[in-house]
């Protein structure tokens, strides 16, 4: 995914300045696509001078805080970027290897590593069930909030099953070794 296009996503969803942006980011795509307020900053600077986004003066506001909105290239880019062919990700999980080189010369301190990732997964698993149960409940019945719904659901089961994976390395060392 390419931090544009998570951009142009949030900003169709509500357009902002881009404080308000980065903030709504960081609470939302930023769950799933991570980008510092700097790249965030940068980034609406291209897609302005691109020609795919509108920044303007915000009234009354201190500094030069400006207000962004999708012009309609850059719904045309999103849209063409949608419907964009994805090849399968490859997996690229550092903990793998950190548990085949336990295999290999341990034991090591990984139970640690385990029970802090474990506990990560846990409270990031407390925060998207939090927000199912405020912004999904009823279940939607709109299109649009039914996807996002979707995707909040992939990352629930995405924590819970991580978590359980901790859980299960973490038996697995503390078990007598033979």
């Amino acid at each position: 995914m390419s931090l544009p296009h998570a951009l142009l996503t949030a900003l169709i969803e509500r357009p902002g300045a881009g404080s308000e942006l980065a903030g709504r980011f960081d609470r939302s795509i930023g769950y799933f696509w991570q980008a510092t307020h700097q790249q965030i900053y940068r980034e609406l600077a291209r897609l302005e001078a691109s020609g795919l986004i509108e920044g303007t003066a915000v009234d009354g506001a201190r500094g030069r805080k400006r207000a962004f909105r999708v012009l309609p290239a850059g719904r045309a880019e999103l849209a063409r970027w949608t419907a964009e062919r994805q090849e399968p990700l490859p997996i690229r999980d550092e903990m793998m290897v950190r548990l085949r080189a336990e295999a290999m010369v341990g034991p090591t301190t990984l139970l640690d590593t385990l029970a802090e990732l474990a506990q990560h997964h846990r409270d990031r698993l407390k925060t998207y069930q939090d927000i199912e149960k405020r912004d999904f409940t009823p279940p939607p019945t709109d299109r649009g909030q039914q996807l996002r719904h979707l995707v909040l659901k992939a990352g629930i089961e995405y924590e819970r099953h991580r978590a359980a994976f901790c859980e299960q390395a973490m038996a697995l060392l503390s078990a007598p070794s033979d």
